[in-house]
């Protein structure tokens, strides 16, 4: 398989959910400024939509967005419990916890990364942003991860899209309960790995 990612994008999601699963597979990275490939291939030419993740089987099929990916991950390695089992009650749950990451929080990171956008709107999208993550905040009380007792892919995508928080300027420091959650994920070691294989294709 092949990961195209890009360094500091929310496909470090997927590059967790790829080390946490042991799964052999290439880690290719698709600048979101450059949309170029290190072998010089236009990136557009691989995803018409030019963002990532992309996941590219072994086969040539290519999975788009990375709550998808995470998923078709976690179910190839199901002894590893990154997702419960499709069809279940936990499942839904998964996937709720994922809509929610990708629409309320993943989203709503977007005006604060754009340099056209007015303060005042900028300010709005913060205002939002803490409420969600106040509301977060109180559902992760006595909780280790999203889904109480062990890490899904749900976690990983929670913690990349945090870590955004501080390059934008919105405070998390009240909130003690996403703090100990983002040390907790941080200190994984596939988590480790993944911000370590990042960080030198910077």
């Amino acid at each position: 398989m092949k990961l195209y990612y890009s360094p500091g994008a929310c496909s470090l999601s997927a590059h967790i959910a790829l080390h946490e699963s042991g799964l052999a597979f290439q880690a290719i990275p698709a600048p979101t400024k450059t949309h170029q490939l290190p072998d010089g291939t236009d990136y557009y030419t691989i995803n018409p939509l030019g963002y990532v993740p992309l996941l590219e089987l072994d086969d040539g099929t290519r999975l788009r967005e990375g709550p998808v990916i995470v998923q078709y991950v976690a179910d190839q390695v199901p002894l590893k419990n990154l997702a419960p089992a499709n069809g279940t009650l936990s499942r839904y749950r998964l996937q709720e916890w994922l809509s929610f990451i990708g629409t309320e929080l993943h989203k709503g990171f977007s005006p604060l990364f754009n340099p056209a956008m007015p303060a005042e709107a900028k300010a709005i999208a913060t205002t939002k942003l803490l409420s969600r993550y106040k509301w977060l905040n109180a559902e992760l009380e006595g909780k280790q991860f999203l889904l109480n007792d062990h890490f899904t892919v749900a976690d990983g995508y929670l913690f990349t899209v945090t870590t955004w928080a501080a390059k934008v300027g919105v405070d998390l420091s009240g909130f003690a309960n996403i703090q100990a959650f983002q040390a907790r994920i941080a200190a994984r070691p596939a988590v480790q790995e993944a911000l370590r294989a990042e960080s030198q294709a910077a």
